[in-house]
């Protein structure tokens, strides 16, 4: 596919995941995810070259001019959507497939300083939401959610849905013919866990009430 070609694809994939978009041109001149994305595809080509100081120019002006920062090293497939995309931080050896979609605040970040593999790897479709952190060199698998604020250090299997910190896999989710944006459907982890010890603690007292009340007992001292 042609560098128009591919354009239209990026287009295409924006409109059809945020409702907000209303038109072509509005997407291609106001979008800083395609612009950074665009940025990117040049900088990576400059980078497989071995320009890499001019790689490295050619993202630090996307990151100026979108607030979005990918390293010049990174792979990334087709149709990658980053919703509007301010502070969406993508390492060195990070993989992206297709179809994925990021949102604001998303770190693709490393836990370690040794050379190598040391960024994560999202398979196809996979949805991760505003201000998750996804730390070194694991695997997000194929339709996968990642939940707002989640911070993820351990591989994910296909059709999971991941919360909290650190973040947990709690339910399934099926793949779909359209992009699963529903992030307030998510389970709340914690929330259950309390509700579950709130529960259990007043099963608990409700046991040891009678005994309570024996124990209780003043004795009379009136004469």
């Amino acid at each position: 596919m042609g560098m128009l070609g591919r354009i239209r694809e990026d287009v295409a994939a924006v409109l059809e995941r945020d409702p907000a978009a209303f038109g072509r041109w509005q997407v291609l001149l106001f979008y800083p995810g395609l612009h950074a994305l665009w940025a990117h595809r040049l900088a990576h080509r400059l980078w497989r070259r071995g320009w890499r100081l001019a790689a490295h120019a050619v993202a630090a002006l996307a990151r100026f001019g979108t607030g979005i920062e990918i390293h010049p090293a990174a792979r990334i497939g087709r149709r990658l959507f980053i919703d509007h995309g301010m502070g969406v931080v993508i390492g060195e050896t990070a993989e992206i497939g297709d179809d994925v979609t990021l949102y604001h605040g998303v770190t693709l970040g490393g836990v370690s300083l040794a050379h190598g593999k040391r960024h994560p790897t999202l398979e196809d479709h996979v949805v991760v939401g505003a201000g998750a952190k996804i730390l070194g060199a694991i695997t997000i698998g194929r339709h996968s959610r990642i939940g707002a604020n989640s911070v993820v250090v351990k591989d994910v299997a296909p059709e999971k849905v991941v919360v909290g910190i650190p973040g947990k896999v709690v339910t399934r989710a099926g793949p779909a013919e359209t992009v699963d944006l529903r992030h307030d459907q998510l389970p709340d982890v914690v929330l259950e866990r309390l509700e579950y010890l709130l529960a259990r603690l007043n099963r608990l007292e409700d046991q040891l009430q009678p005994q309570q009340q024996e124990y209780d007992v003043q004795p009379d001292y009136s004469i």
